[in-house]
Formats: structure tokens, sequence, C-alpha cells
């Protein structure tokens, strides 16, 4: 896998990706213009023959400057179990480090245990831990259908020290 910033021909890609793997799905405009205004924040992961396999999107807060909040983490099940979206968030913790930023945030549902895994792993290799608390309940995401949307936690990590490069996770 190679990974690299978005281009705006990726946004399409993702919009699929996402679709997919059963993600809340924003619109392909949204994605394309996201791989133009927020391509250094976010990265995609191309297998061999180019074709985009997973993708993390996040942009800098702007009421927080020091925070990167991640917004989307997407990896084509033919690919899983790879460590692949682990791959991906160092990728954007040792960009993000490099800006001088010091916090991660994201926000996961209650019962997404693969996600809170990933940003336990993420903190524990850059010295710091993972800060959950409550942030959006089911009301805040109305639905077509009348089904309630699961709520979403928020993760904040930091502040960011070196990375354990030699961590088995």
């Amino acid at each position: 896998m190679r990974l690299s910033h978005p281009s705006p021909e990726d946004g399409p890609h993702m919009w699929r990706l996402a679709g997919a793997t059963g993600m809340d799905v924003n619109s392909p405009y949204a994605y394309t213009l996201w791989c133009r205004d927020f391509a250094t924040t976010s990265v995609v992961a191309r297998d061999a023959d180019g074709r985009v396999a997973a993708y993390v999107t996040g942009y800098v807060r702007p009421d927080s400057p020091d925070t990167y909040f991640l917004w989307q983490v997407a990896v084509d099940s033919a690919y899983r179990g790879q460590r692949l979206a682990r791959r991906m968030l160092d990728f954007i913790g040792d960009a993000i480090a490099e800006q001088g930023l010091q916090y991660l945030e994201a926000t996961v549902t209650p019962d997404n245990a693969a996600s809170r895994a990933l940003f336990a792993s993420f903190a524990r290799d850059r010295g710091t831990e993972a800060v959950w608390s409550p942030l959006f309940a089911e009301e805040h995401f109305p639905t077509d259908d009348g089904e309630l949307h699961e709520p979403e936690d928020l993760v904040r990590i930091g502040p960011f020290g070196p990375r354990n490069v030699d961590s088995e996770d």
C-alpha cells in the first residue's frame, strides 16, 4: 500500500468506499471538495493498481488550532486485518505533529470496539492517553426512516509525545 494525500480525482472513489463500508455517506461533491480543501490533513491508501483502498479525512479545528479532528476512516473490506487504518492514522499523526498540533479528536459510537481499540493503541504509542466523553446524542442525527442514530462519543488524544515506533500494535 502506498499512502499519500488525496487529490480531487480521489473524491468519487472515497464516496463509493464510504457507501460500500456502511459509513454515514456524504455527497460525492463533499468528498471531492474535501480532497481539494483538506488534502494536507487527509490520506488515501492505494493498492498496487493505484486504486483507493482506504482513506482518512480530517481537518484542523478552526476554534482550536492545536487540534486535528478526524472525520472518517474507511477501509475496503478486502484490505481489513492488515493494520491499514493504523498506518494511515500514524501517517496523519506524524503530519500533524510536524505542524505543531498537540491533540487529535474523533467521534465514535459506543459500540465501535475496533475504532476504540485503534485510538487507544495510537494514544499509547504517542505517549499519551485517549480521554472519552459524550458529545452528541441520538437527537442530533435525524433520519428519514425514524430510526435513531447511535450517539457519538468524543475521544481526545494528547498532548502528543514522540511516537514509539517499536510498538507491536
